[in-house]
């Protein structure tokens, strides 16, 4: 005998596609819920890592500003002590200077030649004075030019006064104080 299925097999074969669909569909959605949350998780550890980095790297910056700053106030007292130094160094190099130079103008001032007046702005000195005569003058331009410590005399200007009822030459004049360096006595020579 022939049997004859006359049951709706086509419909039953739709469900089960249909069922299938629904079931791979849910699978799909779930694979990628799961999927999303683990880049999601993934991206959030990297996010919280490197926040934590960030931090740390702040703290560190802001230890470094303060070291900064603290060597940026290093340099400057450094700075000042070294412009100190220097001013003191070179008070210490002209201290005799001065000494010099007095000794120098006792030593080259002719006589009948008087100071008015002496001026010192670093190594230039400008005197004022009174000589007897113009050749006097010219004898102290000379003495400043045979002097070790002085040199370059330059006269300003000089003219006739008359004081206390003598006619006298009233004279300006400009020079040099040079600095000598210091020489070290020879050593005698030794007997062989």
């Amino acid at each position: 005998m022939i049997r004859v299925n006359l049951l709706p097999h086509r419909a039953e074969k739709r469900k089960a596609r249909q069922l299938q669909f629904i079931i791979l569909s849910a699978l799909s959605v779930a694979v990628g819920v799961v999927i999303v949350g683990v880049v999601h998780a993934a991206i959030s550890t990297q996010i919280s890592y490197q926040e934590r980095r960030n931090n740390y790297l702040k703290q560190e910056i802001a230890v470094l500003d303060k070291q900064i700053a603290e060597i940026k106030k290093l340099r400057e007292q450094t700075q000042s002590l070294l412009s100190r130094k220097t001013v003191v160094e070179d008070l210490q190099s002209t201290r005799s200077d001065v000494v010099h130079l007095l000794d120098q103008m006792l030593r080259i001032l002719p006589d009948g030649v008087y100071l008015k007046s002496l001026k010192q702005s670093e190594n230039r000195i400008s005197i004022v004075g009174y000589a007897q005569s113009s050749a006097r003058v010219s004898t102290l331009m000379r003495s400043i030019e045979d002097s070790p410590w002085l040199d370059t005399p330059t006269l300003i200007e000089v003219h006739a006064t008359t004081s206390g009822g003598k006619r006298q030459s009233e004279f300006s004049l400009n020079f040099n104080l040079t600095k000598q360096a210091v020489t070290t006595p020879a050593k005698p020579a030794q007997k062989g």
